[in-house]
């Protein structure tokens, strides 16, 4: 993977082409909110038309664990949204592409496969162990 220089911007067409992968992995990511955000509405108004015992439900603790699955799918997604507008301010301001670990260029092939990414693989990779 070539990284560009620190403080080398990326070139037109690389920010064009992340702007694109930014732009579509937001639209992807909107529509999944919208959707686990109405699953989590027809669970919740599923169970308002029951009677909301899951103690003695046999059913209870099923509902009890799909209700939180569908909350923590849903923050992951509010999550990755955030992390993909951090990441158009950061295409805006200049400040895209540049590790936040050591300061230096990410690969744009890295930016390509996670366009939301802050950190160069040497820095992620030093993270995780």
């Amino acid at each position: 993977m070539a990284e560009r220089s620190p403080g080398v911007a990326l070139s037109p067409s690389e920010r064009a082409t992340m702007r694109d992968l930014l732009g579509a992995d937001r639209e992807r990511t909107m529509a999944r909110v919208a959707s686990l955000t109405q699953d989590w509405d027809d669970i919740v108004e599923s169970s308002a038309l029951v009677g909301a015992d899951d103690e003695h439900d046999p059913e209870g603790s099923s509902t009890a664990f799909e209700r939180a699955h569908i909350q923590s799918l849903l923050h992951q997604a509010e999550k990755h949204l955030a992390d993909l507008d951090t990441a158009l301010e950061r295409l805006d301001d200049g400040t895209y592409g540049v590790c936040e670990g050591c300061g230096r260029a990410i690969a744009v092939e890295r930016l390509k496969a996670r366009p939301a990414a802050r950190t160069c693989i040497t820095c992620a990779s030093a993270v995780r162990h």
